[in-house]
């Protein structure tokens, strides 16, 4: 696992690890930071005693998103499958998840910290599904951004492609809590207070018990998004357009088909 990728900080003896994802300025999605994440989940499935893990961007900003030359054609099967995979990983454990957010956390990012179980967030935060402005769509937000702030915040997000403050992201749900220090403190003493007490084997299980019906409703939705993304979406002229302006540095020209 690179440690310039992902790095793991262990507290309370181990009981709670601060992973900080990183790599580039924008601490971008690609394939080989999407590849240190899992492998640290994996490490994090062997820790017997491990009860909480926060997640982080290093430096200023949570995530800009995932990589946007991985989405071209080509190259985006594959990462759709690296991504959604990770994604599932989080979803189904294995211990609480505190999301720590600073700065721009965008796209992919957005959906990282959706995944999460908490969500702690400074006040220059700034949280958005911005997909559609490429001409494409979040397949897991689509799925999972309902569960977390309704089905009317979901939509305006996925389909405006807005970015909203931390005020806002409270407000509708996005967030659980807004922090005048550093978020991560505030996500530590959570921790310290509410899961460090507890049996690390019976917080497994009941996170297995409260995600069990989501971990199976996105397992079979996600497959079906996927085929729409890969067979549908990107034979489009628009699709291909909006990723290829986005690395181009310029605007958009539509064809609307």
């Amino acid at each position: 696992m690179p440690e310039d990728k992902v790095s793991i900080e262990r507290l309370e003896d181990g009981a709670v690890w601060r992973l900080a994802l990183g790599g580039s300025k924008g601490n971008v999605l690609d394939a080989e930071l999407v590849r240190a994440l899992d492998a640290a989940l994996d490490e994090a499935g062997k820790a017997p005693g491990l009860k909480a893990i926060l997640v982080e961007g290093q430096g200023r900003h949570f995530s800009f998103g995932a990589s946007v030359q991985e989405h071209m054609p080509g190259e985006v099967a594959g990462m759709l499958r690296r991504f959604h995979a990770l994604l599932l990983r989080m979803v189904d454990g294995p211990v609480p998840l505190l999301a720590v957010v600073r700065g721009q956390c965008l796209g992919g990012g957005l959906e990282l910290v959706t995944a999460c179980h908490r969500v702690f967030a400074a006040r220059d935060a700034r949280l958005g599904q911005p997909e559609i402005a490429l001409g494409v769509f979040a397949p897991f937000a689509s799925a999972m951004l309902a569960e977390r702030v309704g089905r009317g915040h979901a939509e305006d997000l996925c389909l405006s492609g807005r970015s909203v403050t931390a005020e806002e992201a409270l407000a509708m749900g996005l967030v659980d809590e807004l922090c005048d220090q550093d978020p991560a403190e505030r996500a530590l003493a959570y921790a310290r207070e509410h899961l460090v007490p507890r049996s690390a084997s019976s917080l497994r299980f009941a996170l297995r018990a409260v995600r069990s019906g989501l971990k199976q409703r996105l397992a079979a939705e996600l497959p079906m998004l996927e085929r729409v993304y890969l067979q549908e979406l990107m034979a489009t002229a628009d699709a291909v357009e909006g990723l290829k302006a986005f690395l181009e540095k310029r605007a958009p020209e539509w064809k609307n088909a």
